[in-house]
């Protein structure tokens, strides 16, 4: 069990998933947290994280940090997403293991299943398939740090485990037009018509894609129960077992931002739809007693009011 004491370090702290388990942490009365920004540590100096990480002898680690982004980033800069995720996730858990840390939450994504997976989608699925091209490097990365996580616990007897969220959103989101996933990049674009006459959006492929998202603050939760909980399983799926069109997704953040103005949606067909669908088997974390409490509408909204503040 880690004590409200105990010393916990969060591996990228200042991205969308860290800042919400860092909050997590404060609210459920954990003191010592540890957080270092790239000029104090650079993840991917594996020299560097080494002895940080024996000097610190930390209690816990939480591996948030990740080079993340939307369908265009993942498919354009295929080389930097490979190589910093391999860099970073490979660098802390074997850091983790030499500076005798035997407990951490490696954090991954449910792009790690093949593009047509029987859905919902079950942990023993994973490499049973083709990856979805358009991120299947990000999704190699992410599955190096799995098995890694795995070896380590079976060789070293080390309790490494592997939460597999689903696309995750809230605030301090990625809204860059090119970068961003689909959640912050639909908030954007739509804020962008509140002032005009003809509201009209442009969505990627046909909308027919399914997808089920999580609020951040239901994943950073996620986070801290399973650091108290112990587990069999090393990897573990956590969503909300629900998924929606893009189409839905529109409709519903049109409504929270114009209210009841009219939207047109037209669509971008030599824009790739990714991968068909993608919901999570979530009954093994429900198992070990978690569940996902925010609702969609009322996440969105707290997005939304995040957004206009930053």
């Amino acid at each position: 069990m880690i004590s409200l004491k105990s010393k916990i370090y969060v591996a990228g702290h200042k991205g969308l998933v860290g800042s919400a388990i860092v909050r997590e942490l404060k609210k459920s009365g954990y003191k010592k947290i540890v957080v270092t920004n790239k000029k104090e540590l650079d993840l991917s100096i594996q020299s560097d994280v080494q002895s940080f990480l024996k000097k610190l002898k930390p209690d816990f680690i939480f591996i948030a940090a990740a080079k993340v982004g939307g369908i265009y980033a993942n498919n354009r800069f295929k080389a930097e997403f490979i190589y910093e995720n391999l860099m970073i996730q490979s660098n802390l858990i074997h850091g983790a293991y030499l500076a005798g840390v035997k407990n951490l939450i490696f954090l991954g994504s449910s792009c790690v299943y093949p593009k047509k997976c029987k859905q919902p989608i079950k942990e023993e699925y994973l490499l049973s398939g083709k990856l979805e091209p358009t991120n299947d490097a990000y999704a190699v990365a992410k599955i190096a740090g799995i098995k890694m996580c795995e070896s380590y616990n079976e060789q070293y007897k080390t309790n490494f485990r592997c939460l597999m969220p689903t696309n995750t959103f809230g605030p301090n989101d990625n809204y860059d037009t090119l970068n961003s996933h689909f959640i912050p990049a639909l908030i954007k674009k739509i804020h962008r018509q509140k002032n005009k006459i003809k509201k009209e959006i442009t969505i990627w492929g046909n909308g027919k894609a399914k997808r089920e998202v999580i609020y951040v603050d239901d994943l950073a939760n996620a986070c801290v129960y399973f650091m108290n909980k112990k587990t069999k399983q090393s990897l573990i799926n956590i969503g909300t077992g629900k998924d929606y069109t893009i189409i839905y997704y529109t409709k519903l953040i049109a409504k929270i931002i114009l209210k009841d103005s009219y939207i047109k949606l037209k669509y971008d067909k030599s824009k790739p739809n990714g991968t068909p669908q993608k919901v999570m088997n979530i009954s093994l974390a429900k198992k070990y007693g978690w569940q996902s409490k925010i609702k969609l509408k009322e996440a969105i909204n707290k997005t939304y009011q995040s957004f206009l503040v930053n």
